[in-house]
Order: structure tokens, then sequence, then C-alpha cells
């Protein structure tokens, strides 16, 4: 938990009350008693430590593998979805993913009989690169376990002259269809203006924007897939077709 909140990987929502860390000793170290420290003793090996500003933690992958033991399926997603996205160089100051696909796998082969390796292997099946948040793959998952087709993450809308327009959350190229989850931060002004302008360049592609909030997330966000079905329905898809 603690190498998750240093990777800045999505995880499980902590309620409040003191802060505690999380550490791992190997296996036949000394014993280690400190206030607000909880000690796991399991096989570490060397090149699942790396380091943030000096101080050693757990590779993303391993710190993922680790968190199988205590996040459910769909939080193991999000937070493998975060690891193998490709980063924004402009805003996030690196351009490579913290790990691959390849590496979540290598690291579950490695550690057979670990706790909480059928969340990992059930996870990585359904972990896909392109979500730039969890409320994205949440919403992912609501939409395939409904029964709709997958749709595409980030992917540019670019019209028939090579033109590159922007970067739907979700899409279906197929039915023209863009879905946006606006988060908490769409509730400025600013971000308003741009909201409208992009609901205008939705409109004048010809294509159909759905958008996705919090509201539409409760209940395992049946919600946000039903208001999905509605827009790929009106354009023409059709289950078992």
């Amino acid at each position: 938990m603690t190498a998750a909140e240093l990777h800045s990987l999505p995880q499980r929502r902590q309620d409040g009350g003191s802060e505690v860390y999380h550490l791992i000793r190997p296996e036949g170290a000394a014993h280690l008693d400190r206030p607000h420290v909880i000690v796991h003793r399991m096989k570490l090996y060397q090149d699942e430590v790396t380091a943030i500003d000096g101080v050693p933690v757990t590779t993303p992958e391993r710190t993922w593998l680790d968190m199988a033991e205590v996040l459910s399926v769909d939080e193991l997603v999000a937070m493998g979805d975060a690891c193998v996205r490709v980063p924004r160089l402009d805003f996030e100051g690196r351009s490579m993913p913290l790990c691959s696909r390849w590496d979540l796998q290598r690291i579950i082969d490695r550690h057979r009989g670990k706790r909480g390796l059928r969340t990992a292997k059930e996870a990585l099946e359904l972990i896909r690169v392109g979500a730039d948040s969890a409320q994205e793959t949440m919403l992912r998952l609501a939409i395939v376990r409904a029964g709709l087709p997958e749709p595409e993450l980030n992917v540019p809308i670019i019209t028939g002259d090579g033109v590159r327009h922007h970067e739907p959350d979700l899409s279906y190229r197929k039915y023209r269809i863009g879905i946006e989850y606006e988060g908490e931060h769409h509730g400025g002004e600013s971000q308003l203006t741009r909201d409208i302008a992009r609901s205008e360049r939705y409109a004048a592609l010809g294509w159909t924007e759905v958008r996705i909030s919090k509201r539409h997330m409760v209940n395992d966000a049946k919600p946000a897939a039903a208001k999905v079905l509605v827009a790929l329905a009106q354009a023409g898809w059709r289950r078992g077709i």
C-alpha cells in the first residue's frame, strides 16, 4: 500500500485515522517493531526493488502483485491500467509506462503460490493500455460486463482528410460514439467552456457524445452502461449481430 502511494497508483481509499506504513522484510530477517508500521514477511528478489527520492520501494509490477492480496479484481485492473498506460510527457514529465503487461505476467509466473495470485491472473486478462484514470477503467469494465462491445481508449478521432482531432476517453469509431467521463474538475468555469467546445466539435464531426459523471457510476455503473447502450442502439448496434 505504501509503495502504491509512492508510485501514485490508484487503490482502495482508506478511511481516516493514523497513517500506517507497510514494509516487506525478507524471510529470515530480524524482527522489526515500530509504531504505525506493518511488516510483511515474504520472498523479495533484488530486481523487485527500486527507489523513489532515495526511498527503497517495490517496483510497480511487484507492488501490483502484492496489492492483489487486498484489492478486488476491478480495483486491481485499475491499478494495472495505471501501470501500463503511456503517460503524457507534457503533463507528467515521462513518456514510458511504469511497466508492461509482460512485466505483470512475469511477476505472476515468478511467485507461484503467493496469496492473491488468482485475483492477479483474472485482473491481468482485463488490463488494457490507454485508460487515463481509475474511473475510465471502471466505466470500461461496466460496459463490457453489460454485454456491450469493448470500447477503445483515448484513440484520436481522425477524419477522412487526415486531420487528427481530440481523443475521447472511450469510443466506438465504427458507430461514431465518444464517451467522456466528467470528473470533479469539470465543475470549473474554464473547464465548462472547454467541455462545451468539445461538444460542439463532436456535433461538427457527426459524432455522438455520451457524457458520464459520478452519479452514473452507482450500482456497479449500471446507469452508465445503460446510457452507452442507448447511444449504441441509436447508432445501429444490435446485440448478437
